[in-house]
């Protein structure tokens, strides 16, 4: 199951993040969408959790949660159009 992550923390890493998801579930990969020329990151990513169940218990459990100091924002990811 495919996961938006929003209001992400500026400073926070691939791996950090990947961490914070996987006590929820076991996690196939995180992205964390950054700006091309700087490299910044845009404060929002995605989280590819392994089965629809451990996408379900992490919005349940991250939706709306502090995670290094900001409210995350967890929800299932739309397809791209």
């Amino acid at each position: 199951m495919n996961l938006y992550v929003g209001n992400l923390p500026w400073g926070i890493s691939e791996e950090e993040l990947e961490s914070h998801f996987a006590q929820h579930g076991s996690v196939k990969a995180v992205r964390i969408i950054t700006e091309g020329h700087s490299g910044r990151s845009k404060g929002f990513g995605f989280v590819e959790m392994d089965t629809k169940e451990a996408g379900e218990a992490a919005i349940e459990n991250l939706d709306g949660k502090d995670f290094g100091g900001r409210d995350l924002k967890v929800n299932e990811a739309k397809p791209r159009d």
